[in-house]
């Protein structure tokens, strides 16, 4: 561990903090080299942390962290900031079972000041910080870093608007690399490349700061009346008004973000200007690692182990014939569908990639659209949509869509709107934890009047409820949701077949001999979406144990196919449902409900996600903690047979 002969120094960021300036480039250099080094072989997001390491290091040198304190957004750029925090010589256990969170927790560490996974909840939360250090009369900084394309929700813009009527103490810095997975979008976006391109404006604003460099020991006045010539530059050059002075934040930059000395600088003087204020940093995302700078989206996050020499990955290559990823099912039937219905547009909150609608985007740019990190916007721009005739796809996470209940509610189901939510990541996510595990989803849209709530069971099923979903005739809102992975068939891309609505399938019925609801063995299983596949392969396994079960996929949550339960009720007396998401208010709450509404008596074992948020693991190990993976099944079915 030579190589990193400052770094391995370092526990907490105050073994640092005596370091000279040279000694923070090298340091820096390192924490970068270690990053790199570390997700080469325990896989992770990646890009975005590279791009912050001399402002991690810099935040932590001039800050009385944890007393001070840094929010970080979105979390997955806080790596280097982890490792400056106690937790390098665990970060080979990164988002790992029991390990290091890919996210800033705080429940790990009392350096992660908020917990965090969704973007743009810096500003909000430093503020409430700050408004809290100022009533308690506390001589406490409180940062927020905000970037990787974070700036572009609307949570952002309201906590920089209170900020700036507040009039609290908060520094905001915006880490710029016009990036979020993908390249950013929008007008903000042009903005700031404005403001980094005026070579006019960035001379005088030099000017203004190595003057003010000179005389820091200037009278109030005197600064007062340098800030607002500054200003004025900032508006002549610009040919128009600063937006965040609009919002009465000091702004400051920009500066360059892998300048490690510079920041220094620029930070300890911030640290003396009282009120609200934004520093503007340019930084690379990916910086560092040349295969990175020249893909960066590709190099946003890594799935396998990789080659640090060559980026080659070094999961062995599998020339088996695989079945297609989820995402890449909607991404290509989407298009499919396109082709044929001149009415279908695609729209996603800043995961083109992550989705696949790229796919459409390269094929019909016109109709397919990134609206950056703004889930909101993403719904109510789909129901405007749809208002004139056209059937917006809206593919945004479960996790968050989250964020945009009110809209599907208020501006889409209540209009009874024909738009067709796709949630991509329902269910256990894996190695992202609790902040992107779409869990609830099931659950929270089957509140809704007017929508259709569904979920496929393999990808032939997700084809055959997208098609149905943008039938003229069902001109209502529709939501179809599918987990990360791959789905279970080579051979997927078959002729598209109309699924009834709210109507469910028998998978596998019980022997003759065994169908009667008097029988001891007597059990039905009634799933929702893809986890259906984890009953096949136990009932299959029980069967090898003489053991039948019945096994039903309910396809729909909402409506609910009421003739298929009147006949499972009257046939079992024991049910278990089996579902990817929450327990509380899914697949067996709405069968519990029916049963009660329709005085049916059966013993019903809800399995699912309970009632508490599942941290980080393989898919595969948190199914199992939560008791619904295969072996989960075959346990609870041998249980309602003693």
């Amino acid at each position: 561990m030579q190589k990193y002969k400052l770094l391995e120094k370092i526990k907490y960021p105050a073994d640092y903090r005596n370091y000279s300036k040279k000694d923070l480039v090298q340091l820096s250099n390192e924490l970068r080299e270690f990053i790199i080094n570390a997700i080469s072989k325990t896989p992770g997001h990646f890009g975005a942390s590279l791009g912050v390491v001399e402002l991690s290091v810099a935040l932590h040198y001039v800050y009385n962290t944890p007393y001070d304190k840094i929010v970080w957004d979105v979390g997955h750029q806080a790596y280097g900031h982890k490792i400056l925090t106690g937790r390098r010589e665990n970060f080979d256990t990164l988002r790992q079972l029991n390990g290091v969170s890919g996210f800033p927790n705080i429940f790990e560490s009392e350096y992660d000041a908020f917990s965090v996974g969704h973007s743009s909840t810096s500003i909000s939360a430093a503020l409430g910080m700050a408004v809290a250090s100022k009533l308690k009369r506390e001589e406490r900084n409180i940062v927020a870093v905000i970037g990787d394309g974070s700036m572009s929700a609307g949570l952002a813009f309201e906590g920089m608007n209170n900020a700036g009527i507040l009039n609290s103490d908060v520094l905001i810095i915006l880490n710029d690399n016009n990036m979020a997975i993908d390249q950013n979008v929008g007008g903000l976006k042009s903005y700031l490349l404005d403001i980094t391109s005026s070579r006019a404006y960035n001379k005088v604003k030099d000017d203004v700061w190595d003057f003010l460099g000179r005389v820091r020991k200037i009278g109030t006045d005197t600064r007062k009346l340098i800030q607002k010539v500054e200003n004025a530059a900032k508006v002549t050059l610009l040919k128009e008004s600063n937006f965040f002075e609009g919002m009465r934040l000091r702004y400051f930059g920009p500066v360059d973000g892998h300048n490690v000395g510079h920041l220094v600088d620029t930070l300890k003087d911030l640290k003396n200007i009282k009120g609200p204020k934004i520093l503007h940093c340019i930084t690379t995302k990916g910086k560092g690692f040349k295969y990175a700078e020249e893909n960066q989206t590709a190099w946003h996050a890594t799935s396998v182990a990789f080659n640090v020499e060559t980026g080659k990955s070094m999961k062995k290559t599998n020339t088996e014939p695989q079945p297609p990823k989820f995402q890449d099912v909607f991404g290509e039937t989407i298009v499919e569908l396109a082709e044929k219905n001149e009415k279908i547009v695609g729209i996603t909150p800043a995961m083109a990639s992550g989705c696949s609608l790229n796919i459409m985007m390269k094929k019909m740019p016109d109709r397919a659209f990134d609206v950056g990190i703004a889930e909101q916007h993403a719904v109510t721009y789909s129901a405007g949509l749809s208002t004139q005739g056209f059937i917006p796809f809206c593919n945004i996470y479960s996790t968050f869509m989250q964020r945009a209940y009110d809209q599907v509610i208020h501006d889409v189901a209540m209009q009874n709107l024909h738009v067709v939510f796709c949630l991509d990541r329902g269910g256990l996510v894996g190695a992202d934890g609790a902040t992107h595990h779409g869990v609830f989803d099931l659950a929270y849209m089957r509140q809704v009047p007017n929508l259709i709530v569904s979920s496929p069971m393999d990808e032939v099923e997700l084809r055959n409820l997208m098609f149905t979903a943008q039938l003229e005739k069902n001109n209502f809102p529709f939501s179809i949701r599918y987990p990360r992975g791959r789905g279970s068939f080579v051979d997927w891309k078959l002729p598209f077949k109309e699924i009834e609505i709210g109507k469910g399938r028998v998978i596998k019925k019980l022997k003759e001999k065994e169908q009667n609801s008097e029988t001891k063995n007597n059990i039905a299983i009634l799933s929702i979406g893809a986890i259906g596949q984890d009953v096949i392969e136990a009932t299959t396994k029980l069967a090898n144990e003489n053991i039948d079960v019945a096994h039903y996929d309910m396809r729909f949550v909402k409506p609910l196919d009421e003739n298929l339960l009147h006949e499972i009720f009257k046939n079992f007396k024991k049910i278990i449902t089996v579902e990817n998401g929450t327990i509380i208010g899914g697949l067996g709450t709405a069968i519990i409900e029916f049963m009660a509404e329709n005085s049916y008596s059966a013993k019903i074992i809800k399995l699912g996600v309970p009632d508490k948020f599942i941290e980080h693991g393989t898919q595969l190990e948190l199914y199992n903690i939560c008791g619904f993976d295969t072996e989960g099944i075959i346990k609870q079915v041998k249980k309602l047979i003693e």
